[in-house]
């Protein structure tokens, strides 16, 4: 019996992509592989207690989790480092090697930081809105994500002067949230998926709409999730090979390649000392092409608009 392709609710699934015919990609500069740089600011929009009730429980580097009966002052302050100390290591190291990044920011975290609204303010990067603040979006009705999603815009246009272009869900998106962002009218993009090493076009009440895909694999995380990360050798290890093997493949058929990095934890010393090393790496090839993620999203709309391949509506 086969399966059915769509699910009982939301956009059906696709298990194609691009298949045999992946897209013979022209990157600026004939560049092999299109490199994202991801720097996720949430400090100050996780779950607190004030607020939820509750504890952060993920994505900090306290071997003790404190009951929600408890404030955990401890783990708070690990947040804390990423917007005191580690998001100004990150800005140095790529401001000083003009490498553009993409700025997954929770608005409230913004609004809790003037000076790091200031530097977004100021710089080239970009801002793509990883939410109001992190909540779990399948459990808002449709009216209150679309009132989440508008407030999101709103604040930063007021913390930073414009608005972003891109979206990208904190814990994942619900069901209407691609919908609800392409009535919104001001967003070329999302990266709510981890499925393609390219962008792709869907269909989405009527209109087409890019998708960037992201990924876990390059992603600092796996510092505190055991799953990947034991030492910052590691993460070079990883970042290298991949970067490399995309090189290779890129000699055909370019790639897109995205790094996915915390404050808090690739804001680390030791940690960014191998981040430095691999973007020196990658720029000695010169292969690639270092772009935000609104930059790939235009390119691609201008340049390979005829790629939709046998993608499905979404």
């Amino acid at each position: 019996m086969q399966m059915p392709d769509r699910p009982v609710d939301g956009p059906p699934r696709d298990f194609v992509g691009y298949g045999r015919d992946v897209p013979r990609v022209a990157w600026p500069g004939d560049a092999r592989v299109a490199v994202s740089f991801v720097v996720n600011y949430e400090e100050g929009s996780e779950v607190q207690m004030g607020a939820d009730g509750r504890n952060e429980s993920i994505l900090g580097e306290m071997a003790l989790g404190l009951e929600a009966t408890y404030r955990d002052l401890a783990l708070e302050s690990v947040y804390e480092y990423g917007s005191r100390a580690g998001v100004w290591r990150l800005a140095r190291l790529f401001d000083s090697r003009e490498v553009p990044v993409t700025v997954f920011a929770g608005a409230v975290a913004v609004e809790r930081n003037p000076e790091v609204a200031a530097w977004l303010r100021d710089s080239p990067h970009e801002i793509c809105s990883h939410g109001w603040r992190w909540e779990e979006v399948w459990k808002l009705s449709r009216d209150e994500e679309r009132a989440h999603i508008d407030a999101a815009v709103a604040s930063f246009e007021a913390t930073c002067g414009r608005r972003p272009h891109g979206w990208y869900c904190r814990y994942g998106p619900s069901v209407h949230t691609r919908e609800l962002l392409v009535a919104e009218g001001g967003f070329e993009y999302d990266s709510d998926a981890y499925n393609d090493d390219l962008p792709y076009f869907v269909e989405v009440s009527g209109q087409s709409h890019l998708v960037v895909p992201y990924t876990f694999t390059y992603n600092d995380a796996r510092f505190v999730t055991g799953t990947g990360y034991g030492s910052p050798a590691d993460f070079l290890d990883n970042l290298r090979r991949g970067f490399d093997q995309l090189v290779e493949e890129g000699a055909t058929h370019p790639r897109m390649m995205s790094i996915g990095l915390h404050p808090r934890l690739a804001g680390q010393a030791s940690r960014a000392h191998a981040l430095a090393e691999f973007v020196d790496h990658a720029k000695a090839g010169g292969a690639a092409w270092f772009a935000t993620r609104l930059d790939i999203a235009r390119w691609w709309r201008e340049q390979h608009a005829s790629f939709a391949g046998p993608q499905r509506a979404g």
